[in-house]
């Protein structure tokens, strides 16, 4: 069944049923008609000569110049051109969707001006299949995405480049074979297609799912190297997290505790500490930090999502046009800047827990670096600095891009969003913690390998799918085959999927 865009009810999940697994979109009857009421509003005031922003005037440093009837009819196509100036490798086919969803979205509230004709023409390029070449680099996050952005409304003009059933053409060829009809640009529709933060939004919003579900991961991670480590278990009783109040904290023990449910360890058959290291007994507070603060970065993006991210913006009820700074990528970028710090300190408490399980001095009995063959074989030493690395290049990115703002535009546009920064910086974070989290899960692998006693349901189960990949590690062997195997593994969520249909949803 489609999904129906209708300027209000976007959310995460069907950006990413859109973008990822090509989930069909409609246009709810009552957008088109706001479309196309806000349409005829702004003709009256094109023949009027009212003075509209981007409209009849130029932009940025150029808004005060007036354009005459000729210039306005051109204007359009070369304020695409000039703005398609973006640099670089392409962007994820996902991300360009989800931004193209995310526009649909913005002209479904009837204030952006365009004909009806460039949203149809949108909705027909994500349920056929043609995706425009976007560089994924040249956004300053305001006045929206504007170089991105442009590059999708080539397409409407009948140029640029768009994939097509795995191939890249021509932005017209790529339309004649999926029977496309190119709408062409007139006056605003150009600008009401580029003017706002989509494709960092995009980005942002599947970059949201994807972590709530690396951080499940982190949970069974964790279950499975305190299982190892004979952990004291009352750290994770949720009363403990009630009383202090912290929803993401009370998420995460439960989450913990649905793995270990079963365990010997629960029956007090094995001895552990009265209290352990923070690394472990903090996890719950560590890893619900950062649900907490998902859920905030979430709540940022679906508003952002189903809001008015245009400039001008025009309103048909009142008979006016407003100006403004709706296109400011800032709300996402903050919260998304915030996320970098949280995935990398999960990471962080991922390695630190890694470390506990090496460490002879520290890991319960444990062969030195999990290897029978201490001094002749080096077992999973060097798995440590593999984690290490990751996690200083995490820590460079986690600098937040949301106050590096470089004026531009003859300092007409002097404060900037940078949310594109924020985005791309947070994809290379998250897949380094694919990286992470896998070695943490082959090292807890091969320490429950010397443990003789029967595990929790989940961490059972989470050993069984670690096994299904990467092989005990009996005598030393190059290991990058495995810590690679094991980050696409995390990646794909093989892990979070079997354990819940275990022991049920980690939320």
């Amino acid at each position: 069944m489609p999904i129906i865009l209708d300027g209000s009810n976007l959310t995460v999940e069907k950006v990413v049923a859109i973008a990822r697994h090509n989930e069909k979109v409609e246009l709810h009857p009552e957008s088109f008609k706001r479309i196309k009421e806000c349409r005829l509003m702004l003709e009256e005031k094109i023949q009027a000569h009212e003075i509209m922003y981007g409209v009849n005037t130029g932009i940025g440093e150029f808004s005060e110049v007036v354009l005459n009837d000729e210039e306005v009819k051109e204007f359009q196509k070369y304020l695409i051109y000039n703005h398609a100036a973006g640099i670089g490798d392409p962007a994820p086919i996902e991300y360009v969707r989800g931004a193209i969803a995310g526009r649909i979205n913005v002209h479904a509230h009837g204030m952006s001006g365009i004909r009806p004709e460039i949203t149809l023409t949108l909705i027909e390029m994500l349920n056929k299949g043609v995706t425009p070449f976007v560089c994924q680099k040249g956004s300053v996050g305001a006045s929206g995405d504007l170089a991105p952005m442009s590059q999708i409304a080539l397409l409407l003009m009948g140029e640029g480049e768009a994939y097509f059933n795995g191939e890249l053409l021509p932005g017209k060829i790529a339309f004649e074979k999926a029977g496309i009809k190119i709408p062409g640009l007139e006056a605003r529709d150009g600008l009401g297609t580029i003017n706002g933060s989509n494709v960092l939004t995009a980005m942002s919003a599947i970059h949201i799912y994807d972590i709530n579900r690396w951080l499940k991961q982190a949970e069974i991670a964790c279950a499975m190297t305190l299982e190892a480590l004979y952990a004291n278990l009352k750290p994770y009783d949720a009363r403990l997290h009630e009383v202090r109040g912290f929803k993401g904290a009370v998420r995460s023990a439960k989450s913990i505790m649905k793995c270990i449910s079963g365990s010997d360890l629960q029956t007090g058959r094995l001895k552990s500490k009265v209290q352990d290291a923070y690394s472990m007994r903090s996890s719950p507070q560590v890893i619900g930090a950062a649900h907490d603060a998902l859920a905030y970065a979430k709540s940022q993006v679906e508003i952002e999502l189903n809001g008015v991210g245009d400039n001008p913006i025009f309103m048909p009820e009142h008979k006016i046009t407003l100006t403004g700074a709706n296109f400011q990528g800032t709300p996402v970028s903050l919260p998304m800047d915030m996320m970098s710090a949280a995935v990398t300190m999960v990471s962080v408490l991922s390695e630190r827990r890694l470390n506990r399980l090496l460490n002879p001095a520290l890991s319960v009995g444990l062969p030195d670096f999990l290897t029978k063959g201490a001094g002749k074989f080096s077992g999973l030493m060097l798995s440590q600095y593999t984690a290490d690395s990751l996690i200083v290049e995490q820590r460079i990115l986690s600098v937040p891009a949301s106050i590096q703002s470089i004026p531009a535009a003859a300092d007409q546009e002097d404060f900037v969003s940078m949310g594109m920064n924020t985005a791309i910086k947070n994809e290379q974070i998250l897949d380094n913690a694919y990286g992470v989290l896998g070695i943490e899960f082959i090292a807890a692998a091969q320490a429950l390998d010397f443990r003789e006693f029967s595990n929790g349901k989940g961490v059972k189960k989470a050993k069984q799918v670690v096994r299904k990949h990467v092989d005990h590690l009996d005598v030393d062997r190059p290991l990058y085959p495995d810590h690679t195997k094991m980050k696409d593994v995390v990646k794909s969520c093989e892990i979070l999927e079997e354990v819940e249909k275990e022991v049920g949803s980690l939320e």
